[in-house]
């Protein structure tokens, strides 16, 4: 464990990338609560919670209409000029919520449609941005993982901070304060000088975009069916604290998967890797099948929540490893919204996910709704397997490990990108 600090702490030494990590995070904060605060804020207007979840639901899939399109725009135009401005106009969708309310269902709907469908690209851009900033090579793989680890943070805190402004104040000020914060931290990344500096490699125009790419499409099939399994262990496990506890138990499993993802994550980055990162991710996806099949034994709290635990072992660093396949395998100028593709592929899994579980859960009971879970991972390793000739044929072999990094002015006090030196990737 003290390596997986050592390397990270040298991450967070490169100049600009505890401020992109952080700004990111933050930038995010919106979308990773905004399920919560939505319903929250519903049921405080006096809405039904299946009001709450429909509009949660079509927050989400504007999200993920919104993300490859933005990611596109990113690669087109660069972070700061698409960026901060879909920063902007999604939080005012959230403003224009929580100003009208749900009075008007019409009104409130759009609402959640513009706040989902603007949310910034950050996830994705962040990754672009890591090989400029850090060199290339083992050091932008531990970036991948630091990532993935700090998500598991975010997703863990984030909830926790829209329950404290809901209590200090109220659900309409939680949604505002949370996305005034998501504009800061947008604002925060597209001021420094790696993304201001960064562009895009130059692309074929083709309406297709990053899909283009076979690797990146079987790469997407695989983490749909990842995102199904974590997206039916939302629902089993809340099925399974109804048996035995209530929220506190739910709480507890979910809390207990975050953890072990949390552990995961710091394991895989506290080591260089060798070999082809496609090979890895097949090793990877099969050991998360492999820790979701225990779950179908639904024990008592105590095993279950260890059982959760190792469930979320290799969640961290599979989404790590596949950041690094995403990254070598996006053509030329797409890496943006190739990432953002990885991102919306796995929200569109996870919300399959959680509609297929509720009906496994009446037709086979709490203990086989987990096996979905399993079902999720093995397909997934089924995709990896079945498309490895494919995979092993990279759009642009060893992409990361040949990035030159941004050069900055150590003199000059606005981080001036010296001049030669204004390509954030050069092939």
């Amino acid at each position: 464990m003290a390596a997986a600090g050592g390397g990270y702490a040298d991450i967070l030494r490169a100049p600009h990338a505890l401020r992109l990590l952080v700004g990111t995070l933050v930038g995010r904060l919106p979308n990773g609560t905004a399920h919560i605060a939505i319903a929250l804020f519903t049921r405080a207007e006096g809405g039904s919670y299946s009001l709450a979840g429909a509009l949660a639901a079509v927050y989400g899939l504007a999200t993920a209409a919104g993300q490859p399109l933005l990611g596109r725009a990113v690669d087109l135009h660069g972070q700061p000029r698409v960026q901060l401005p879909a920063a902007l106009v999604s939080a005012l969708g959230m403003a224009w919520l929580a100003a009208a309310g749900i009075g008007s269902l019409p009104v409130a709907f759009a609402a959640v449609v513009v706040a989902g469908f603007f949310t910034p690209p950050l996830e994705g851009g962040l990754r672009a941005l890591w090989p400029s900033v850090l060199g290339g090579g083992d050091r932008v793989h531990r970036a991948y993982a630091l990532d993935a680890v700090a998500q598991e943070v975010m997703f863990t805190v984030g909830p926790l901070l829209v329950t404290v402004l809901v209590w200090l104040w109220s659900p309409a000020a939680a949604l505002l304060l949370i996305n005034a914060a998501g504009v800061l931290g947008a604002l925060s990344v597209v001021a420094s000088a790696p993304s201001r500096a960064w562009r895009s490699e130059p692309r074929e125009a083709h309406w297709l975009g990053a899909l283009r790419s076979p690797g990146l499409l079987a790469l997407l099939g695989a983490f749909f069916f990842v995102g199904l399994a974590m997206g039916s262990i939302t629902v089993a496990a809340l099925a399974y604290a109804d048996l035995h506890g209530g929220d506190a138990v739910y709480g507890a499993l979910m809390a207990a998967l975050g953890l072990g993802a949390l552990v995961g994550g710091l394991g895989y980055g506290a080591r260089p890797w060798s070999g082809e990162p496609e090979a890895r991710l097949r090793v990877l996806v099969a050991l998360l099948a492999l820790g979701y099949l225990p779950l179908v034994l639904a024990p008592g709290v105590a095993a279950m929540t260890a059982l959760s635990a190792l469930a979320g072992v290799f969640l961290a660093p599979a989404i790590a490893c596949a950041f690094v396949v995403v990254d070598r395998h996006a053509l030329r100028g797409t890496v943006t919204e190739a990432f953002s593709w990885l991102v919306t592929t796995f929200g569109v899994g996870a919300a399959a996910g959680a509609a297929v579980a509720g009906p496994a859960i009446e037709l086979a009971g709490v203990a086989w709704s987990f096996a979905v879970a399993g079902a999720g991972g093995a397909a997934a390793l089924l995709v990896l397997v079945a498309t490895r000739r494919v995979l092993a044929a990279p759009a642009v072999a060893g992409r990361a490990e040949t990035v030159k990094p941004v050069r900055v002015s150590e003199n000059d006090r606005n981080g001036t990108v010296e001049p030669g030196f204004s390509e954030g990737r050069q092939a």
